[in-house]
């Protein structure tokens, strides 16, 4: 009975933000009281359970980037590199479309995919101003990139980290395996979005004319700030990419590295605040207590459960209900508490495997599931929801169904490749 109740307001709730018949931050708050007043989720497991609550690393992570990039703001960076950007790439829409997923797609295996997103998509949203051109089909190409190139490494995706550290997977063990279909996705990915935005690409030759005639250097507006500003970010980047070594969190690096550049740049702590986006932080919290009522009441390791357990000792058949529920799933629940919750599920069933190799496969398939499912829906994946918050900010706002139109057929694109890179690999 707790797990029908559960299910019924977390889809009812998910219809309201997907038709955007509701503000989305107002119907997570609802869904979620609901989940608590109800008891389907433990009051206290949602504030101090990660892995079935509210996950402060991703909040804080969140939190600490945003407080770093309203601080880079100021200097003027972002119009500086706007203004390159749009120079290199000659004002042709394509071109800078491709040029700005190729940064994002770089950056996202050694950044994780929000931090990368929270860097580009201001950048982005001033260049495509420049240019008179709108900013949407930009930041969407640039979140599913992030989403495709995060899924490369150890720490380029959230998920990626939940099942490196369960199944005892190394940086390399990634890199390795992962890599390599991760580039030949993006590859394919690149040349779809010439036909997927096909319509959106617009070209004028008189604002073009006007950007090619800026000094972009003009632009940075302190540099004495800005010199501050790198060197703080390239500690936060390294304690980023050492964070196994140091064990500490990205969450930690990020709010230390945030309150050092307060400090060493003397930025007015109530501008920089004004510039965190505490709707997206608010939503995801929200969400969170939802998908932890699915997942306290066993609807998420029920179906998780079921779909591997239909094989038996058909171990592809059992890699694929992997790859491809872990899309599906992933695309509808957030891939991060999606994959925090199947974790022990997929650890009994390669437990079970008496071949160490075969048993390895289906780790590859359920993160590369999960990680391609991320872009299967505005809300699959934290990135998405960060990106959308920025847009709408700005004043280029992106729907629910605008982002998951083209998220959808990415997701089956990248999937597909995915099994038949597992098949030719593993199998």
């Amino acid at each position: 009975m707790s797990a029908a109740l559960a299910l019924t307001i977390f889809l009812i709730a998910f219809f309201f933000i997907a038709t955007e018949k509701a503000n989305k931050v107002k119907v997570v708050l609802v869904a979620a009281g609901l989940m608590a007043v109800f008891g389907l989720v433990p009051g206290s497991e949602v504030f101090f359970s990660e892995h079935a609550g509210i996950d402060w690393n991703v909040i804080f992570l969140l939190f600490g980037m945003m407080i770093i990039v309203g601080i880079v703001k100021q200097t003027g960076v972002f119009d500086y590199l706007a203004i390159w950007a749009a120079k290199k790439a000659r004002g042709r829409p394509y071109r800078l479309m491709v040029m700005l997923m190729i940064i994002t797609a770089v950056a996202s295996p050694f950044l994780d995919n929000v931090t990368t997103i929270m860097l580009v998509a201001p950048v982005t949203i001033v260049v495509c101003n420049r240019l008179r051109i709108a900013a949407q089909p930009y930041l969407i190409a640039e979140v599913l990139a992030s989403n495709i190139g995060g899924a490369a490494t150890l720490i380029g995706d959230p998920p990626n980290i939940i099942i490196g550290s369960r199944a005892g997977l190394s940086f390399t063990d990634f890199l390795v395996h992962m890599a390599p279909i991760v580039t030949v996705v993006f590859v394919v990915f690149v040349l779809l979005t010439k036909v997927l935005f096909r319509k959106s690409f617009q070209y004028n030759a008189e604002h073009v004319e006007a950007v090619m005639a800026l000094q972009e250097r003009r632009a940075i507006t302190d540099p004495a700030m800005l010199r501050r500003c790198l060197i703080v970010f390239t500690g936060v980047v390294i304690g980023f990419g050492l964070h196994a070594v140091l064990h500490l969190d990205p969450a930690v690096v990020a709010l230390v590295g945030a309150g050092v550049m307060l400090l060493v740049t003397r930025a007015d702590v109530n501008d920089v605040l004004a510039e965190v986006e505490w709707p997206t932080l608010t939503f995801f919290m929200g969400l969170f207590v939802m998908v932890a009522g699915l997942v306290h009441t066993g609807v998420i390791e029920t179906v998780g459960t079921w779909a591997v357990s239909a094989f038996g000792d058909d171990y592809f058949a059992a890699a694929t209900a992997l790859l491809f529920g872990s899309s599906v799933l992933g695309a509808f629940f957030d891939n991060i508490p999606y994959v925090a919750t199947m974790t022990p599920v997929v650890e009994g069933m390669v437990a079970e495997i008496p071949d160490a190799a075969t048993g390895q496969s289906l780790w590859w398939a359920f993160a590369l599931g999960a990680d391609f499912g991320g872009n299967g829906t505005a809300v699959a994946a934290s990135a998405n929801v960060v990106a959308l918050g920025i847009a709408a900010r700005a004043g280029h706002r992106i729907s629910f169904w605008q982002f998951t139109r083209y998220g959808i057929v990415v997701t089956l694109v990248s999937t597909a490749m995915a099994w038949g890179y597992v098949w030719l690999r593993y199998f």
